[in-house]
């Protein structure tokens, strides 16, 4: 029996590039029950982790519950081929606490191509798309690189680092999307010829060393969590084999090393054009910016349980190949490491996203979706994030439902998103906590609780799924309610248990949840009043602890948010025409023409746009009869 049909004539979507942006896309949008196709430059590659073998991080886990929450797969696919893992900021408060886990490289592209490759609704090609097909005004599918031609209602194009990339190491430089992969040449001047205009970017990555080669007893280990946390809330098991990563240092020596290498680095001569990453900079681009620092700390991190490879992070570089030798051998625990590839940097074309809607079509050209590198981020979790919500909007627009878009206090999946069609970016966007005005409002733990029901009604989460998170939510219910229901009396028994774990005997008969909100108790010492509680799971009662602990600021986070709602409901028409406002500097009306903001609160986060200005739009909305 033939299992997967042959694929139709014209798709709904086509998705192009294969990276954490269009695996998240096509898997969605299939899921969704779109018709559609993955063109990749190489099918081998489907779901390569081409920089450093590791998901999640500060802000970064946050989106990767997120995206799970909402019924996508990185973090499934995480879990399924993670080697350690980590829960980040653990001594902060749980707002800035972050999930990250180590990647077996190979295991990982091997999960997400088994789900790629059996998924229904899927169909897989190894092309190259060249150029956008365009039938009346709208993007209609692609002409791929040996004259192939896709139509499909709708195009989403995920070429992360690809576009007329280029690679640098040293003085030397040649065409590559990365290393081992071509570049896609043509893409970018149909883009130009469809009315976007182009900007260009740089990135880099570290050489990879032979594991055989390192001399491990004398780094410092980092063993990740006894039991490991996993990202996914479908998760029950991490069944990787798991493995320590390790720690070593620059020093002065390796300094010399790297200056020498100035005058031959494509960065100091003025080669490489593209602007690079603030916060992930090269190692040369840190040690001439502080030179005051003495050392650099290094993670080796595996490239997967059974790899001969692992990764230096911490020195990306596109110093020449002998410059980077000397450096590695300089490394404490590194003099005799062998460098298998080199590390590099490459510039690449990019579409600066102030282009996009907020639902990252384009504004030029309908039926034309960007997600990932292309709108001008970084990192494997925003392009995901984008992957989902740009594959969720094409499913929305072709079924002719409302835009799926979510407000700054639901997810940082909207925060970046907001930020990129609104203030746009000149450099490699990458997602930290500082970036969210509500952090405490979103956790990474309850992310499923902020979001899971929205994935359920689009379609996303199914049944097994929506199970397990109904469960949950009914738990935390009951742990809530008890915690507020259950009162201690203060007489002698009370007094002495509580004595006896450090907290404070209260004066009067409270109810649990008032005992709990003492620093230094926790939920599992409540277990002496309420002993039902050794039956719950322990993310139910993460969750219900943080939510008793921290409800007073969760209370005034949430009062801001209904205070901002309030312009976010603030509709601006598409065709509004700012010059026409009194009151609008010339700066704020060019602003506002570019971003077209589809809300007043949208246009508070413009920059450049004032109180005053907002103030201008709001009375001119009025004139017309709008609010």
């Amino acid at each position: 029996m033939i299992r997967k049909q042959p694929p139709p004539e014209r798709f709904d979507l086509i998705v192009a590039g294969a990276g954490h942006a269009g695996c998240e896309a096509a898997m969605v949008a299939s899921s969704l029950g779109l018709k559609t196709l993955l063109l990749t430059i190489n099918v081998d590659r489907i779901g390569h982790l081409s920089c450093n073998p590791a998901i999640g991080g500060l802000a970064k886990g946050h989106m990767v519950k997120e995206i799970d929450a909402l019924g996508g797969y990185m973090g499934l696919w995480s879990d399924k081929a993670g080697i350690q893992f980590r829960i980040l900021n653990t001594r902060k408060g749980p707002a800035v606490r972050a999930s990250r886990a180590q990647m077996d490289r190979n295991e990982y592209m091997r999960v997400v191509q088994k789900d790629i490759f059996s998924q229904e609704n899927l169909w897989v090609r190894q092309d190259m798309a060249e150029k956008l097909i365009i039938e009346d005004g709208h993007a209609a599918g692609v002409v791929t690189g040996i004259g192939e031609k896709f139509l499909s209602r709708a195009v989403l194009l995920t070429t992360g680092t690809f576009l007329q990339g280029l690679i640098h190491i040293g003085l030397e430089n040649f065409s590559g999307g990365r290393m081992g992969d071509p570049a896609s040449v043509g893409m970018s001047k149909s883009l130009a010829e469809a009315g976007l205009t182009l900007g260009r970017l740089k990135t880099g990555t570290t050489p990879r060393l032979l594991k055989d080669s390192i001399d491990y007893d004398r780094l410092e280990v980092q063993h990740g969590d006894n039991p490991p946390q996993p990202f996914s809330f479908r998760t029950t098991e991490i069944r990787m084999p798991q493995v320590p990563c390790y720690i070593t240092y620059t020093n002065e020596k390796t300094h010399e090393a790297i200056r020498s290498g100035f005058e031959r680095s494509p960065m100091f001569t003025g080669v490489i054009k593209g602007t690079g990453a603030r916060y992930c900079p090269s190692i040369e681009d840190k040690v001439a910016r502080f030179p005051e620092k003495d050392r650099h700390q290094i993670f080796l991190e595996p490239e997967g349980y059974e790899s001969p490879e692992v990764y230096p992070s911490g020195i990306p570089t596109s110093l020449p190949l002998d410059v980077q030798k000397r450096m590695i051998n300089s490394i404490e625990g590194l003099e005799q490491a062998q460098i298998i590839r080199p590390g590099y940097a490459i510039e690449y074309d990019f579409v600066p996203p102030t282009q996009l809607l907020p639902t990252l079509e384009t504004k030029v050209l309908p039926g034309l979706f960007l997600a990932g590198q292309i709108n001008g981020t970084s990192g494997y979790e925003e392009a995901a994030a984008q992957g989902l919500w740009a594959a969720c909007n094409a499913y929305c627009k072709l079924a002719g439902r409302a835009p799926f878009l979510l407000s700054r206090d639901q997810a940082y999946i909207a925060v970046l998103v907001d930020d990129l069609v609104t203030k746009g970016t000149l450099e490699p966007y990458r997602m930290f906590t500082s970036r969210a005005e509500y952090r405490l409002l979103l956790r990474e733990g309850n992310a499923d609780l902020r979001l899971t029901e929205i994935g359920r009604e689009l379609g996303l989460v199914k049944d097994d799924h929506w199970a397990m998170f109904s469960a949950k939510k009914k738990g935390l219910e009951n742990v809530l309610e008890a915690l507020r229901d259950i009162k201690i009396k203060p007489d002698a028994a009370t007094r002495e248990i509580l004595e006896s774990i450090g907290g404070t005997p209260p004066g009067k008969s409270v109810p649990l949840a008032a005992v709990l909100r003492q620093p230094e108790l926790t939920i599992a010492d409540m277990k002496h009043f309420w002993p039902e509680i050794e039956n719950c799971s322990e993310d139910v009662l993460l969750e219900a602890e943080t939510q008793i602990k921290y409800e007073g600021y969760l209370v005034r986070q949430q009062e801001l948010v209904e205070k901002f709602r309030r312009m976010e409901s603030v509709a601006l028409p598409e065709d509004l025409d700012y010059s026409a406002v009194a009151g609008l500097t010339r700066e704020a009306v060019e602003k506002l023409t570019k971003v077209r903001p589809l809300t007043l609160g949208q246009a508070s986060r413009i920059s450049g746009i004032t109180p005053a200005a907002l103030s201008s739009v709001e009375i001119h909305l009025k004139k017309l009869g709008l609010i």
